[in-house]
């Protein structure tokens, strides 16, 4: 006897839902096995059956709609349970496996080596003249007007990216839980740096002060200071130098050892560190010593651990330390500077890992993210050999020192490129009158 047309169908029908459902049961029960979680998965698995049974018991011969609308919940119920699975399951974040410097002869490269933090609110600018608005195609390809700036919010996953980096780029070889009871402190800044000064023309004129000979008997003090803002680092010698490198500070840009050990080194001269009012301090994190330094001077307590144990911090400032006119520096920007800029050539030697750029140039960085017209007075410039090692060697000539650290030829090379390319004013005895003069 022919069987209708109709009853094969749906026997044909039936049977591929049953297979359709030893297969989600199968893949459910697989998934179940993957996450350990057997009683779980097999309970639910168990009630979803029930469940079908039930229904075919109460119903009968169902409609295609009501099995499609049945395999629908059930997909969306063990998808639902995966998730929940998965979220019970799932380990925290945890700091990844210390990385040694000695483990490596030469600078490691990284996929994200060159990858930075660009969230720093953009400054939009009226200055017509800003450095912002160079040509010169090599100078826009590697600046980045928006990296951050300074350090704050460390998650687990930046430690994580930046413990690849040797410090001061990062976090190589130090421990997290040394290092986050400081970074917690660091407040995020609302301000910024450096604003444009009222009246004028939008434009922000800063002068970058160094220390090098070349400032000797150069009388600049007064273009110096008729710069909206002055930057300075390290031994900023002015009291008895006003009339060559000016008087004022608005930025003052320092480690924990150069703050500590410049008034004791510069004593002779009655050395303090800069402290004018409403002045700026930028911190650059150069080791664990700077975190060290940064939980007692952002908790008002004595340093409790490393070289400057039981020290004071705040007192090193001369009263011009607020929490409000703190920065630090952020890994990023400081791994970027070097990149992009300055990338010496003895990054490829077994000492790689003491590598980086000067105080001096960070600083200058830092002018260079912050200001529109930037003139830099007291750096490295080829005729170097004419000049003591400090403006501050008035009656005594003694020889440029070159550090192992630092690459002071690449630095000068840039100095001269920058100015070359009109992004900066760098003062040259042989050139004068190119520095910017401040309207």
């Amino acid at each position: 006897m022919a069987v209708p047309t109709n009853r094969i169908f749906s026997l044909v029908f039936l049977v591929s839902v049953c297979v359709l459902l030893c297969f989600f049961s199968w893949e459910h029960l697989s998934s179940s096995l993957r996450t350990s979680s057997w009683t779980i998965g097999s309970e639910n698995n168990r009630y979803r059956d029930e469940e079908m049974l039930d229904l075919w018991g109460e119903k009968g011969n169902l409609s295609t709609i009501e099995i499609a609308n049945f395999i629908k919940t059930n997909l969306t119920k063990q998808k639902s349970d995966q998730m929940r699975r998965t979220t019970r399951s799932a380990v925290p974040e945890t700091p990844m496996p210390m990385l040694y410097r000695q483990s490596f002869k030469k600078l490691p490269l990284w996929d994200f080596d060159d990858i930075y933090n660009q969230d720093a609110p953009p400054r939009e600018t009226t200055c017509a003249r800003s450095l912002r608005n160079s040509k010169d195609e090599s100078f826009k390809k590697a600046f980045l007007p928006n990296i951050r700036l300074y350090m704050h919010n460390l998650s687990m996953s930046e430690w994580n990216r930046l413990s690849h980096f040797n410090n001061p780029f990062g976090f190589m070889q130090m421990n997290y839980d040394e290092v986050m009871i400081s970074a917690k402190l660091i407040p995020q800044q609302k301000e910024p740096l450096l604003v444009p000064k009222p009246g004028g023309d939008g434009c922000i004129r800063c002068a970058v002060v160094g220390t090098a000979g070349i400032l000797n008997a150069s009388k600049m003090g007064k273009e110096i200071d008729a710069h909206d803002y002055v930057f300075r680092m390290n031994g900023a010698v002015v009291k008895g130098f006003e009339e060559d490198v000016g008087n004022r500070t608005s930025v003052y840009v320092h480690t924990a050892h150069s703050i500590t050990s410049s008034p004791y080194l510069l004593r002779k001269f009655g050395y303090t560190v800069p402290h004018d009012e409403g002045i700026k301090y930028v911190m650059i994190p150069e080791g664990m010593r700077d975190f060290n330094w940064l939980q007692g001077l952002l908790q008002g307590e004595r340093i409790a651990a490393g070289p400057y144990k039981n020290r004071r911090p705040w007192t090193y400032y001369c009263g011009g330390y607020n929490e409000s006119r703190f920065y630090v520096l952020d890994q990023d920007f400081l791994r970027y500077i070097r990149n992009r800029f300055l990338k010496s050539v003895y990054l490829n030697s077994t000492h790689w890992s003491i590598v980086r750029p000067t105080n001096g140039a960070f600083t200058l960085f830092v002018a260079l993210h912050t200001c529109d017209i930037v003139s830099a007075y007291g750096f490295m410039t080829e005729d170097y050999g004419k000049y003591s090692n400090y403006y501050y060697d008035k009656h005594v000539k003694t020889h440029v020192v070159f550090y192992a650290n630092h690459d002071y030829r690449m630095e000068m090379r840039l100095w001269k490129k920058l100015h070359d390319s009109k992004i900066l004013k760098l003062y040259q005895t042989e050139s004068k009158t190119e520095t910017e003069k401040p309207k």
